[in-house]
């Protein structure tokens, strides 16, 4: 399946347009940011060594990403917002920017 930051919003648009309350206000969708922040913690949490809490699951981390997601793409649309174009300059930004900080891997013809 391919999807673009565009499809993905519309689709998100088509699912809340649907009902009369919409878009949650902007402090209340910064309040589900964070809380799902704090679910993808718990997951990777898990997933490091951190034994769950009798009953509680150990989590599905592409689940909790993907919620994330959800969440921004919420905040996009409800400001009228682009995460396509959103993100094509901060990695324009940082491959610039960050273009000499790390060490870059040798290629396999180098090896040779």
């Amino acid at each position: 399946m391919s999807l673009t930051f565009a499809d993905a919003s519309a689709r998100v648009d088509a699912y809340i347009s649907q009902f009369e309350e919409g878009y949650f206000p902007p402090l209340l969708m910064l309040a589900r940011l964070t809380e799902e922040t704090g679910e993808v913690a718990r997951v990777i949490a898990h997933q490091s060594g951190k034994t769950p809490k009798p009953g509680e699951e150990a989590g599905d981390l592409e689940l909790e990403l993907a919620d994330l997601l959800f969440v921004m793409l919420c905040m996009a649309n409800e400001r009228g917002l682009s995460l396509e174009e959103g993100f094509a300059r901060m990695m324009d930004k940082v491959e610039r920017r960050d273009a000499n900080r790390w060490t870059r891997k040798s290629s396999a013809s180098e090896e040779a």
